[in-house]
């Protein structure tokens, strides 16, 4: 038979403290295919480490190792993962099997990393030949020692190895289970399997071929074994294969083990359920401020627009007002502006750009209907008002312009003061006293809500000479509104109007403006720009919600990530390259926060509900705001995730098989 492991000189040495320790000293032999080779030792005499070191879990300090005539002494992780996976099978003293696992996917977990199909159909054929096939469902919590280590030798077997490296397999169990576990290794070895085995009781050794000695890190005897316990007779069959030519290439991540890495991730998580609740709760309170808080600032923005809406499209208004200056002991009422009439229909034909142009008046009176009454705003307005403000009633009719003329007593009322008036009643048709004098009410307006500290629903609408003449005895507007053909010819507007009215009250270059001039579209982008900055604000506080999650993810999966090294040990022994190991951690970790996210993204749009309903605010939540919610999420777990899972990936596998 050919050599199947060559060593020469080989040495390990461990730095411990501030010196070394050297552990193998130059030891060299030859393992040809299809023996049963016993290493023996005293603790300390470097059997394991030997063991290690064959089973490309560890790398010597100097010498060198073929495997199978390959020189396998310098191969990087991922070379020695794949290598292992389609040569190597281990059974180990601790077993080493998955916790929260069935026997079955312990068993077919090797053939994950080589891509194999068919991994339930071979893990049930191994369990049923050691004599499991019925307990293919069972965790490890729930076999017996004895069982726990059939589990592994079935998995040892799965990708079906040529040599086997079996560390101490009899160590945790009775006699009669030990002496099972040696009948199985004699009969793998009679079907052409090459198998090494760590021991340090002559007991055991006896069923070998072969016995290697060990002490102090150096071979003092190797001799064959003339009579094992168990007659070994003839191999069964022949060992697949010859000498490798080049070290197989690590596999790719496939769909099978994505959707395995994402079980594991499920599973991870409901064994720990207090703990990745509170994990999630970072992501999940971080979310659903992000959803809640874009609810708010996009539900306020559309408040915004719709009321600006209101007053009306393309519109300039404008006020009297004093010239700088003019108050004080010397400013007396001459000091003031007025608006007239005259000058509504002078700006009418200042520029070709303005549609309409109507002026208003308003003051304070008081409504009585029966035994109600109300304190509320009277605007006089034309005809014009309704098509200006977006006024149309949504109940009865607007006042007509012969009506205006004819200073006809007719009102349209506001929600509130129908609410007020009449409550649930309809108020149209019926008359209403305003400071003593009676209206008939002819419409009801659309409901525009509150603006700024005034209820633009707390209005009586009437003819503009009704009210300047019948009521409020006004001479003056209290303002003009102009309506412009579209946005772009309303700044040629604003520069025809203030020359006019500048020219109107006889006003010197040196002299300010003793009228204001506002742009109702300057005034919407001013609140707009105001509600986006108030918006982002509100993001920024949700991201550092999310920050705080995330910060909590990292810490849970470093936890995880040390709490299951043996586990990462384990993985990479049986042929998890580094990166198999960094995408099962990271997808734990976005598991977790995208499950977080989702139900903070659930809670968001629950609580946007509740205080649209209940709470009357404005709160719209879009679907950009849900699929951001969902990537920080989602991304967040990923980017926090990714220090453990690259520490979890750089393990070495004998350290972590090690480590407690």
């Amino acid at each position: 038979m050919g050599a199947l492991i060559q060593v020469e000189e080989l040495r390990k040495t461990y730095r411990v403290g501030g010196g070394t320790l050297d552990v193998l000293k130059g030891v060299s032999l030859t393992v040809a295919e299809g023996e049963f080779v016993a290493i023996m030792g005293p603790s300390g005499s470097g059997k394991s480490t030997l063991m290690q070191i064959l089973g490309l879990l560890d790398r010597p300090s100097a010498g060198t190792y073929r495997l199978l005539g390959l020189d396998v002494s310098r191969l990087t992780d991922d070379e020695g993962a794949a290598l292992r996976s389609k040569v190597i099978g281990f059974i180990f003293q601790m077993f080493n099997l998955l916790a929260r696992t069935s026997a079955l996917d312990n068993v077919a977990l090797p053939m994950l990393y080589t891509g194999e199909p068919g991994r339930a159909a071979r893990a049930t054929e191994l369990l049923t030949e050691v004599g499991l096939g019925d307990r293919l469902d069972h965790a490890p919590n729930q076999l017996s020692g004895g069982q726990q280590q059939r589990v592994a030798v079935a998995r040892a077997l799965t990708n079906r190895p040529r040599l086997i490296f079996a560390d101490e397999p009899t160590g945790n169990l009775a006699s009669d289970q030990a002496e099972d576990i040696l009948r199985r290794l004699v009969e793998f070895n009679r079907a052409g399997i090459t198998v090494v085995m760590v021991t340090h009781e002559p007991d055991i050794a006896a069923y070998a071929k072969r016995v290697i000695k060990l002490k102090d890190g150096v071979i003092v005897s190797d001799e064959a074994n003339p009579s094992p316990r168990i007659p070994f007779g003839e191999p069964a069959a022949k060992a697949a294969g010859g000498a490798l030519t080049k070290v197989p290439l690590p596999r790719g991540l496939t769909a099978v083990e994505l959707r395995e890495h994402f079980v594991s991730a499920l599973k991870s998580m409901l064994a720990n359920k207090v703990r990745s609740a509170l994990s999630m709760l970072g992501i999940l309170i971080g979310v659903t401020a992000v959803i809640a808080m874009l609810a708010i600032g996009k539900g306020a923005q559309k408040s915004v627009e719709e009321r600006l809406s209101s007053l009306g499209s393309n519109l300039l208004m404008l006020f009297p007002s004093a010239p700088r200056g003019a108050g004080g002991a010397r400013g007396g009422a001459g000091s003031f502006s007025r608006l007239t009439l005259d000058d509504v229909a002078a700006i009418r034909r200042s520029n070709p750009g303005i549609l309409l142009a109507a002026g208003e008046v308003n003051g304070g009176v008081q409504v009585v209907y029966g035994d109600q009454n109300a304190s509320t705003t009277l605007t006089g307005g034309t005809a014009d008002y309704a098509a200006m403000h977006n006024d149309a009633p949504y109940y009865g009719r607007f006042f007509t312009e012969q009506e205006d003329k004819d200073r006809a007593r007719v009102a349209l009322l506001g929600q509130t003061v129908v609410t007020e008036l009449f409550g649930d009643a309809n108020p149209v048709g019926k008359t209403i006293n305003v400071n003593h004098i009676k209206f008939k009410v002819i419409g009801i307006l659309p409901r525009k809500g509150s603006g700024g500290f005034r209820d633009q629903d707390d209005v009586v609408v009437v003819p503009l000479n009704t009210a300047m003449r019948r009521v409020l005895g006004s001479y003056y507007l209290n303002m003009i509104s102009i309506e412009c053909a579209n946005p772009q010819v309303m700044d040629g507007v604003m520069d025809a109007v203030r020359t006019l009215m500048r020219k109107r009250h006889r006003l010197p270059d040196y002299k300010d403006d003793d009228f204001t001039l506002r742009n109702m579209a300057d005034i919407q982008a001013a609140l707009a720009g105001t509600s986006q900055v108030f918006s982002l604000l509100l993001g920024i506080v949700a991201a550092i919600s999310l920050l705080v999650g995330g910060i909590g993810i990292m810490n849970i999966m470093l936890v995880s990530v040390s709490e299951r090294t043996r586990e990462i040990g384990l993985r990479k022994a049986i042929g998890a390259t580094r990166r198999a190991v960094l995408i099962q951690f990271l997808i734990e970790a976005a598991a977790m926060s995208t499950l977080g996210g989702i139900i903070g993204i659930l809670l968001g749009c629950a609580i946007a509900f509740v205080m649209s309903t209940w709470a009357g605010w404005a709160a719209i939540v879009t679907p950009q705001s849900v699929i951001l919610a969902f990537a920080f999420s989602a991304g967040t777990g990923v980017l926090f995730g990714f220090w453990p899972a690259r520490k979890a990936s750089l393990l070495s596998p004998i350290e972590a098989l090690r480590y407690e």
